[in-house]
């Protein structure tokens, strides 16, 4: 489900080289969903426990923590374009000296970011970690998504009740007057 994006957002021109965005700016109105760490299922559940080959390597475990997400995203009612902020936490591969393979991560980023049908990048940071939830994991990534403004009527019953929640916590404060104090 592709929207293009919507305007409220002020978008800094990308890095192409490494398909990294700039800052990128919303409204002081936008609601946000702060969509815990994603970790990965595993690539194969009858290996060993915990191993290399049960986890797969960085490349696959990305492309499971990002399936993971599109299915979780679309019961909210958004996608990977409305996804503003990412922090990517990647554990040193073994078979890599300990050295994170952000080549295997950037190669399952860009089947989900900066392609031709879904071409927003979000804000991102990537970080090296001694460990994650699991031993064997190596990817785990948690994102700030903007939702689009879409009519309810699109929304499953589970994002339409989401919506609902934001829209009942997303209350404006009143201006002040100029010249007022706050205490």
């Amino acid at each position: 489900m592709h929207r293009p994006a919507i305007s409220r957002d002020t978008r800094y021109p990308i890095i192409r080289r490494s398909l990294l965005r700039r800052p990128l700016q919303t409204s002081a109105d936008t609601a946000i969903i702060y969509h815990s760490g994603t970790v990965p299922g595993p690539a194969n559940p009858d290996a060993k426990r915990y191993s290399a080959e049960y986890w797969g390597d960085t490349e696959a475990q990305a492309l499971s923590v990002f399936g993971r997400m599109e299915s979780s995203f679309e019961k909210l009612g958004v996608d990977f374009g409305d996804v503003i902020k990412m922090t990517v936490f990647l554990v040193g591969d073994p078979a890599l000296e300990g050295r994170m393979d952000f080549s295997g991560f950037m190669r399952a980023y860009t089947q989900y970011f900066g392609t031709d049908e879904q071409p927003n990048l979000p804000a991102r940071s990537a970080v090296q970690v001694a460990g994650l939830a699991s031993p064997g994991m190596l990817v785990e990534v948690e994102s700030y998504t903007r939702p689009a403004r879409i009519t309810a009527s699109v929304l499953s019953p589970a994002a339409r009740n989401l919506r609902r929640r934001l829209n009942r916590h997303c209350v404006r404060e009143p201006a002040r007057r100029s010249g007022s104090r706050t205490r």
